[in-house]
């Protein structure tokens, strides 16, 4: 990247963290955000170290509507096709690179119903599994850190609800999920891991049951 033209798509943290890596060998790296602001969606340390950085600059309220280059394989990129996010105007500025850091969508459908997941599809671990009725937590004891609905199945990384999206974390929940696994197979091999049964309902008195039915076939409620 040394002397290039560089382009940033995204307005989070790892937008910028990048863009003031990029802008140590690029000559100009122009960070590319749909947003009328960074306030709201990177870090305020980061925001000074760009306003600091005279070879950075955003543009708001864009996004890429297209680009042209070389072609694929050994190809490389000439130009994009940045629109205006407002108006849809459109218009062409020369690009070495794109470098594209907009967010992550977890890809985790297949697992249906089995594995409780938030809105957007993130799983969800630990103890905010106990705040959910649906599915619910089946066993009598609390999840494990990073333990999933379904006991003995444990997610880390970034498909996981409330991850700080960081290779060292990630690695870090992998490692720590390790000893989990083993805790809860010693468990199962001690018959520990007995799915909880929901207490019975309260008894009714005495004095309240219902008498016999009048008829056949009729049933008689306490009120």
């Amino acid at each position: 990247m040394r002397g290039r033209s560089v382009f940033v798509a995204g307005g989070g943290n790892s937008a910028g963290q990048t863009a003031l890596h990029l802008a140590k060998w690029a000559s100009q790296v122009t960070i590319l955000v749909g947003a009328g602001s960074l306030a709201e969606t990177m870090s305020h340390y980061l925001i000074r170290q760009i306003s600091a950085t005279p070879n950075i600059d955003v543009c708001y309220h864009v996004q890429v509507a297209g680009g042209t280059g070389t072609g694929t394989g050994t190809g490389h990129l000439q130009s994009l096709v940045l629109q205006d996010a407002a108006s849809g105007t459109q218009r062409t500025v020369p690009a070495d690179a794109l470098f594209v850091l907009i967010g992550a969508q977890p890809r985790t459908e297949w697992l249906g119903q089995a594995v409780a997941r938030d809105q957007p599809g993130f799983i969800i671990t630990g103890p905010d599994l106990l705040a959910r009725t649906s599915p619910r937590w089946p066993l009598g004891r609390p999840p494990l850190p990073l333990e999933t609905s379904l006991p003995g199945v444990f997610a880390a990384g970034d498909i996981r609800q409330g991850s700080v999206n960081r290779v060292a974390s990630a690695v870090g929940e992998g490692a720590a999920t390790i000893p989990l696994v083993h805790r809860h197979l010693a468990r199962v091999a001690a018959g520990q891991e007995i799915p909880h049964q929901p207490a019975p309902p309260p008894a009714i008195p005495a004095s309240t049951r219902p008498g016999p039915s009048p008829r056949p076939g009729n049933l008689a409620y306490a009120q």
